[in-house]
């Protein structure tokens, strides 16, 4: 599922014209999923109050559609117009002609009707503006916002959104102090960028996308892509009957220290957990006999070690061993004392140089950030896995302004370090050097916690290991490790998860991606 931009969309739209599919047929389209939508938020719709809230351009059309429909299904529909249409209209015609009550704000006795309504209606549609409001709101519409705001501070009220709630701009996420949180936002055709970018995200609520009727295809040349269960089923690695544990790949984690054993466990269990056939744990001395009864599936590569840390001198070590791996996982837990600094950049950026794809993650990322150029000497491809701040240090800038622009910030970086990049938080972005985008659909405070992101990290190694491309391999270790945080979080609540309650749950959700067979 493709994520667009206003221009995006029209272009589209125009598109799906020229193709033979009217505005009209698509405005059709659209207030029916809109009404379809409705319906599931009631009880029944039949003796259902709805106020329907209507702006002048095409999103309230979809709305007036839409409140055609409920009125047909038995609904008791009210059409509130919040500012003037464009004569003739067709839709607001075909609204009167079936007897729909309709008052518009510059009415006589229209605030009255409106706080009455308000009274009434449990559900609220919001018609007023779509994605080609990106102005301040003030005004009638300002105040018909405000109207609600108090109803909704005295009474339970749902609001449903067409396509964006009305102040939300559609390509930055920018919210006028004027726009309501929605409880349901119905993208039509494609969500739009705004939806996924805060604060914008924070007023969407939950997000429905519905087919309009544009034709398939057209959308192949927009860049960013929803990361769904049905793309990650495209990509994952078959399982067939005959494999052994060599058919999935063997991956080398180079993790952990005395300060950190715990990030060793993680990931390595994380790369296990998603079908990887041999993992490796490659550790100081102390800290791999600390762990070893905790990973008995593991196999071993002891390291030399100074301080409870990894010593420069296990970079030779490690690279006589790199041959026997499909992949290579480096940084979780390893602290940045000079020593271990000097290990990394005698392992990853001075020949002979690591020729197998990789995941850098943590540690690694903090102590390349310290080295000029540093990407000019990575040669092998792989995949960077930055939460915000190791971000902004990797680019020389500030957390604050990573956050400002996660998508331009993570494409970025892609391209000019020529690695998939994979940008951690609300609606993790993985780019990749070419230009394609993709967006976790996942946004869960429960993952605030010290570890997941080496079960990430190991994830994301474990499917490398398994031939997948570091794009796919980023993508679906988002989406796995994302989608395993949504089901404990329906479990236990936004608190009190930890890091290992991920590593079962993994393997859980590829099951209800793939059948045995595959």
């Amino acid at each position: 599922m493709k994520i667009v931009t206003v221009e995006q969309m029209k272009a589209l739209e125009a598109a799906s014209v020229e193709a033979g599919v009217s505005v009209d047929a698509l405005m059709e389209r659209a207030g029916l999923a809109v009404a379809s939508e409705v319906t599931r938020r009631l009880e029944s719709p039949r003796g259902a109050h709805v106020l329907v809230l209507v702006g002048p351009g095409n999103n309230g059309g979809d709305g007036l559609v839409a409140a055609r429909h409920l009125h047909q299904w038995g609904a008791r529909v009210q059409v509130y117009l919040c500012g003037p249409r464009k004569q003739p209209d067709p839709k607001l015609a075909l609204v009167e002609d079936r007897g729909i009550p309709v008052a518009a704000a510059s009415d006589d006795e229209s605030y009255t009707l409106l706080q009455r309504s308000l009274e009434l209606s449990p559900l609220v549609i919001d018609a007023i503006l779509g994605t080609g409001a990106a102005r301040p709101i003030d005004g009638t519409v300002k105040e018909v916002l405000e109207c609600v705001g108090r109803a909704g501070s005295q009474r339970r009220l749902t609001l449903l959104a067409i396509d964006l709630p009305t102040g939300l701009d559609a390509d930055t996420g920018a919210v006028d102090p004027s726009c309501l949180g929605a409880d349901v936002t119905v993208a039509l055709g494609h969500p739009k960028i705004g939806h996924y970018t805060f604060p914008g995200a924070s007023v969407t609520g939950k997000l429905q996308t519905v087919d309009i009727g544009i034709p398939r295809g057209l959308d192949a040349k927009v860049e960013l892509e929803l990361i769904t269960a049905d793309l990650v089923r495209t990509l994952l690695p078959r399982r067939p009957i005959e494999a052994h544990k060599g058919t999935f790949g063997q991956l080398l984690c180079v993790v952990g220290s005395r300060r950190y054993p715990g990030a060793a466990v993680l990931a390595c269990s994380g790369a296990y957990r998603v079908g990887a056939g041999l993992v490796t744990l490659a550790a100081p001395e102390s800290v791999d006999a600390m762990v070893a009864p905790r990973i008995v599936e593991a196999t071993h590569l002891p390291l030399p070690e100074r301080d409870g840390g990894i010593d420069r001198e296990a970079a030779a070590v490690v690279r006589e061993s790199l041959g026997d791996y499909a992949a290579l996982l480096i940084g979780c837990g390893l602290s940045n004392e000079p020593e271990v600094e000097a290990f990394l950049q005698a392992l990853l950026l001075h020949e002979p140089y690591p020729d197998l794809p990789m995941v850098l993650d943590a540690d690694a990322l903090n102590i390349l950030a310290g080295v000029p150029d540093w990407w000019k000497r990575l040669k092998a491809p792989g995949v960077l896995t930055p939460h915000p701040g190791e971000m902004a240090r990797l680019m020389g800038g500030s957390t604050a302004q990573v956050q400002a622009s996660r998508l331009d910030s993570a494409r970025e970086a892609a391209r000019r370090w020529g690695q998939v990049v994979t940008l951690k938080g609300a609606y993790t972005v993985v780019a990749s050097p070419e230009g394609t985008t993709r967006l976790s659909p996942f946004a869960n405070p429960a993952l605030a916690s010290a570890g997941t992101g080496d079960v990430l990290a190991g994830v994301i190694g474990g499917l490398l290991a398994q031939g997948l491309s570091p794009l796919d391999a980023a993508t679906c270790g988002v989406y796995l490790h994302g989608a395993a945080a949504e089901e404990l979080r329906a479990e236990l609540g936004e608190a009190g998860m930890i890091a290992s309650d991920l590593l079962p749950e993994i393997p859980r959700r590829m099951r209800g991606l793939v059948s045995p067979q595959n």
